[in-house]
C-alpha cells in the first residue's frame, strides 16, 4: 500500500489501514521511545499513545511531511514529555526517599537494557544508554534517531523541525559530550 493511499484510508477511518500502519511502524516507534524513556513498560504505553494520537489526528494530517516523519515527531514528543515528567518526579522521589529508616541509602537507579543489543554487548550498552540519557533532550533525540533508528540527517531535521545545520550541530555536540563522559567513566573505572 503506498503512503498516499494509506493516508486516505486512515482519514476515512479504515481499520485495516490503521492495522497496516501499526504493523509497519510499531517496532520503529517502540525502539525510538524506548531509547528515550529507557523502560520497556513505559515505552509500550507511550507507543500506544502515539498510535492513538495518530488515529485521532490523522484527519488533520496535511502531507507536508512524510507520514513516517510525522509519526517519529509524535513519538519523540510523547517520549520526551514522559522523560521530563519522570525526571521531575525522580528528583523529588530521590530527595524524599534517599535514606531509609536506619539512614541506609535506599535509592538505586534502575539498569536499562535495550532489546536490540546483542548479549555480549549488554554491559557496554547499559553504560552507553546511561550516558545517552544524560544528554540534553534535543541531543538525545537527534543521537537516538541517527544512531539507533538509522535516520538520515535530513529525516532527523524533518522530525525535529530543525535546520540541517542544527541537526549536524546537535549530533556533533552529542558525540562530543558522550566521548567526554564515557572517557571519564572508563578512566574512573580503571582507577
Amino acid at each position: 500500500m503506498d503512503e498516499i493511499q494509506l493516508i486516505t484510508d486512515l482519514q476515512k477511518g479504515s481499520q485495516s489501514a490503521f492495522r497496516h500502519l501499526v504493523d509497519s511502524f510499531q517496532n520503529k516507534v517502540f525502539n525510538t521511545v524506548l531509547s528515550i524513556v529507557q523502560n520497556a513498560e513505559e515505552a509500550e504505553d507511550v507507543s500506544q499513545e502515539v498510535f492513538i494520537e495518530v488515529f485521532e489526528s490523522v484527519a488533520k494530517f496535511k502531507g507536508e511531511a512524510k507520514l513516517s516523519t510525522w509519526i517519529y515527531r509524535i513519538a519523540t514528543t510523547k517520549a520526551l514529555e514522559l522523560h521530563r515528567r519522570k525526571k521531575a518526579s525522580k528528583r523529588f522521589a530521590f530527595l524524599t526517599s534517599l535514606f531509609g529508616e536506619n539512614d541506609e541509602i535506599v535509592h538505586h537507579p534502575a539498569d536499562f537494557e535495550h532489546p536490540g543489543v546483542v548479549f555480549e554487548n549488554k554491559e557496554r550498552s547499559k553504560i552507553l544508554f546511561k550516558h545517552i540519557n544524560q544528554l540534553p533532550d534535543n541531543q538525545k533525540v537527534a543521537f537516538t534517531l541517527c544512531n539507533v533508528e538509522g535516520l538520515s540527517y535530513q529525516e532527523i531535521s524533518e522530525v525535529m523541525q530543525l535546520s540541517l545545520s542544527s541537526v549536524e550541530s546537535l549530533l556533533f555536540r552529542a558525540k562530543t559530550n558522550l566521548r567526554k563522559t564515557l572517557k571519564e567513566y572508563y578512566v574512573n573505572q580503571s582507577i
